[in-house]
């Protein structure tokens, strides 16, 4: 094929910063001041493709990796996105098996499946091995603590009640058939209080998920869990720490909540780890986060052994308009879980996660491109221009550039 005579010859990154203002919001873990990511442009002559590098914590080590370390090593190498990606953990293997270097990888390996499909000029869907569906389910992401106060200690419980009820309330009413919310910041009894309301808010027929964000320890999350069935939780994510893998065994035994997790694993072997260890999967949904644990070339390995051992994969998405068309692309190539001749929504059919919270990346950086929910409740896999499908604004991009200070 022509393309493979093509060689990179330009990778640039991108810090981009978007302020929140009063919109900002809290998990369990800290405040979001502002959305922040790091994007990768990877060029073969005038045609570039796109890719977005970790899609949480501090952009600039990530930044200073790929500009420093593993872009002068691809100058010069074909656009193969698995062979480059092999190359470059292969080089990093013993000082980046997780973390800043496999994110920094994830970045350059979605820029080059971007770039290669320009390149024959076809979607990236296509390139993976085809696409079972156009359209993808999602499910919204909100319902976080809204809170202005530096101190998480002075929140208002009952007003925190009502805002998330609320706020699920609006996700219903504009199409949204699953609705994902956030526990963990206060007590097990008042955040019991947010899920019961929320479920109240949405109905017996909208699902419901609830992300801890690690919180708890493996004692409390079990309390919760078992509180939470009542309430019909389709799943309990990041009950525990991620490093705790047999916490994570522990709860899933003692609650009939499936378990989620994996937003914080890397590569395949952190994967083999949470799914294919000798005591049984630690998790019954594997959430990898495309922009963190690899790019499009591990998604394809993490995706064969979660189906080798019955867990189904649910694509962790925080970050850029890249990240979500990343992520669209990759669901699009997921079969049903299993087959049925009618899928259940949200029990077959694969979906991603559509964050709800405020965030300009996402909406402002793409030229004549909106995210548009349909009476399905999906979104439109962008297919209908080679790559990832969607024009990068370099204009807004430099607008919410900040570039490493030296």
């Amino acid at each position: 094929m022509q393309a493979q005579s093509e060689t990179i010859d330009r990778v640039e990154v991108f810090i981009l910063r978007a302020p929140l203002g009063k919109a900002k919001f809290w998990s369990s873990q800290s405040a979001f001041p502002e959305r922040n990511s790091l994007l990768v442009k990877v060029s073969a002559g005038n045609i570039s493709g796109w890719g977005e590098a970790g899609q949480y914590g501090p952009p600039e080590p990530t930044a200073a990796a790929i500009e420093h370390v593993l872009a002068p090593r691809i100058i010069g190498e074909k656009v193969q996105p698995t062979v480059v990606s092999e190359l470059l953990y292969s080089f990093s293997r013993d000082f980046g098996q997780r973390g800043t270097y496999v994110e920094a990888i994830s970045g350059i390996d979605i820029a080059l499946w971007d770039l290669l499909g320009k390149l024959l000029k076809v979607p990236v869907c296509t390139l993976l091995g085809g696409a079972f569906r156009s359209r993808v389910k999602v499910y919204a992401t909100g319902c976080y603590y809204r809170h202005d106060s530096e101190d998480p200690k002075t929140i208002d419980v009952s007003e925190s009640v009502k805002a998330a009820a609320l706020e699920a309330a609006s996700f219903k009413e504009a199409g949204f058939k699953a609705v994902k919310i956030k526990v963990g910041l206060l007590t097990v009894e008042e955040d019991l209080e947010r899920v019961a309301a929320v479920r109240k808010a949405l109905g017996p027929k909208v699902g419901l998920m609830v992300d801890s964000n690690h919180a708890h320890s493996v004692p409390t999350a079990i309390r919760l869990a078992k509180s939470m069935e009542q309430y019909d939780v389709r799943w309990f994510e990041e009950p525990v720490v991620p490093e705790d893998l047999e916490g994570y065994r522990r709860v899933q035994a003692k609650t009939t909540i499936p378990i989620a997790g994996g937003e914080c694993s890397f590569m395949r072997y952190g994967f083999r780890d949470l799914i294919a260890s000798p005591g049984g999967p630690c998790v019954s949904i594997a959430q990898p986060d495309i922009a963190a644990s690899g790019g499009l070339s591990e998604f394809l390995k993490i995706s064969a052994i979660a189906s080798t051992f019955g867990v189904n994969i649910v694509p962790h998405v925080w970050g850029s308009a890249v990240g979500l068309a990343a992520g669209l692309h990759a669901v699009a190539t997921l079969p049903l879980s299993p087959y049925t001749a009618n899928p259940a929504y949200m029990e077959n059919e694969p979906v991603i996660e559509f964050d709800r919270n405020p965030n300009a990346l996402r909406d402002q950086i793409l030229v004549d491109h909106s995210w548009e929910l349909g009476e399905d409740g999906a979104l439109a896999v962008p297919m209908d221009r080679p790559g990832l499908g969607i024009e990068v604004n370099e204009e807004a991009v430099r607008k919410f550039h900040v570039p490493i200070k030296n």
